[in-house]
């Protein structure tokens, strides 16, 4: 599936990281300032590529949630999503797979699996990641 073009843009940021994976990364309206570290570390953890990847996908994706819900009638606001990123190696080098798990009390189960699959194909982030890497969705009603 060809991409979508952008035609109106909504919203634009940017980051600058330096130091790769052990550096440092701020956004340019300073709401992200952060030291980097390698993924893994019990003693010093600090965030990563992949923790940034997992709490804007998680965000994303609650976002289509609660939107497709409203255009149902319904309320999904006091949903979670988890986004679990695993970084890891494949038969070319490394790469990524994503484990969303959505809980969204207040429905039945086969009316969350419809609004998971319906918020799969309007989240940004899905769409990015679409046919790129492996990302499975589990849902819980409670």
């Amino acid at each position: 599936m060809p991409y979508e073009a952008i035609t109106t843009p909504l919203y634009v940021t940017a980051a600058t990281a330096k130091g790769g994976r052990q550096g440092h990364v701020t956004s340019e309206d300073g709401v992200i300032d952060l030291v980097l570290g390698k993924p893994g570390s019990k003693s010093n953890p600090k965030a990563n590529p992949e923790t940034l990847f997992a709490a804007g996908y998680s965000a994303c994706f609650g976002n289509a949630l609660i939107s497709v819900a409203a255009n149902e009638g319904l309320d999904v606001s006091e949903s979670t999503v988890t986004a679990s990123v695993t970084l890891g190696r494949t038969d070319t080098g490394v790469g990524l797979a994503v484990a969303l798990e959505a809980v969204i009390p207040g429905v039945d189960e086969a009316t969350a699996h419809e609004l998971v699959n319906a918020a799969h194909q309007a989240c940004p982030y899905s769409k990015a990641t679409r046919g790129n890497i492996d990302v499975t969705i589990s849902v819980r009603t409670s």
